[in-house]
């Protein structure tokens, strides 16, 4: 019998684009204040990708690159290419076959992930089941949005949300107990009314009357999708950590999607799991959507040991939910 293959991450990688969008130079765009954001959504400052001439795969091209060098890794060696994002170059070709062409990756195939801030998570047990299976040996998985191509920022309600940026894992198999050890993920498509994209799609391609309405911008019912969030954050942070008989003092970090401080406190409140060990970094980045889980392995990448048990959760659009237990493999 055969030893269980399971997927573990043995390079992290990140892409943060120059320009810093601060809540001071938002006083001057739209009718807010710096201490109405920060109490509001714990976020300071979001980075946004100026240059017009780039978009999401650039991003995920280079958060790819530096996680290829960190494990010394080989283009031709990657298997397949899992890539999450709402905000793609194009409808297609895919931003992952974008990415796998700029980086070289010959022998791999790949397809994008729609799930909004969810979508790094479902793209990762995506990944860990190719592992898994023994079908691939070596798999990319990056979360990558330029939120500002779709963010209006004449509305206050969500400009100072959102932020540009890239982040990614490789994903390997090993024998030991370590790596992706469980995941639920869940799906609800009442919400879709809440938070959506009216317009580009085939429902209401682009004409002069949808430009003129501003239906190619984000659409948040703020107050509905913060309810929902907190709850479904929260509970299947819960439902995981139960499902495997993990007590909060079992529990080294709690990686929370970056959507509001108030959520990402009241999940943390809910399992019992101590501030102390929740990774948050909104302050900096705000809501990046894929990539703020993975930003999070990144900036805490110095501080995680082997064997350290790993809570990740995220809320988005569709709506999607989901939590995955990993036992930390580097």
């Amino acid at each position: 019998m055969s030893e269980k293959i399971r997927a573990i991450v043995t390079a992290v990688g990140r892409y943060l684009p120059d320009y810093v969008l601060t809540n001071k130079e938002l006083e001057g765009m739209v009718e807010t204040n710096d201490e109405w954001i920060r109490s509001r959504t714990g976020i300071a400052e979001r980075r946004i990708l100026k240059d017009p001439d780039k978009a999401t795969s650039y991003m995920a091209t280079q958060a790819g690159k530096e996680i290829l060098e960190q494990s010394g890794t080989d283009p031709s060696e990657i298997d397949a290419i899992v890539l999450a994002t709402v905000t793609p170059d194009y409808f297609f070709p895919s931003s992952a076959a974008l990415v796998q062409n700029n980086l070289g990756c010959k022998n791999a195939y790949g397809f994008d992930v729609s799930a909004a801030c969810s979508g790094f998570l479902f793209a990762l047990s995506t990944g860990a089941q190719m592992i898994e299976s023994g079908r691939m040996k070596k798999v990319l998985v990056i979360g990558a949005d330029k939120m500002s191509s779709i963010t209006d920022f004449t509305d206050r309600n969500t400009c100072i949300l959102f932020g540009d940026a890239a982040a990614g894992v490789l994903l390997e198999g090993t024998t030991e107990e370590l790596g992706v050890m469980d995941f639920i993920h869940r799906t609800d498509g009442s919400g879709a009314e809440a938070l959506r994209m009216s317009a580009g799609g085939s429902l209401n391609p682009p004409t002069h009357e949808t430009i003129d309405n501003r239906m190619h911008y984000l659409y948040q019912d703020g107050r509905t999708v913060f309810k929902k969030a907190t709850s479904g954050m929260a509970d299947i942070s819960v439902e995981i950590m139960e499902k495997n008989n993990l007590t909060p003092d079992d529990v080294s970090w709690l990686v929370p999607h970056q959507a509001n401080l108030r959520i990402i406190q009241a999940t943390a409140k809910r399992t019992g799991v101590d501030m102390d060990k929740v990774m948050v970094n909104i302050e900096k980045y705000g809501n990046t959507t894929a990539a703020t889980i993975p930003l999070c392995l990144y900036d805490w990448k110095d501080k995680l040991e082997k064997g350290d048990n790993l809570i990740l959760v995220a809320f988005g659009g569709g709506y999607t939910w989901g939590s995955l237990y990993m036992k930390w493999g580097m």
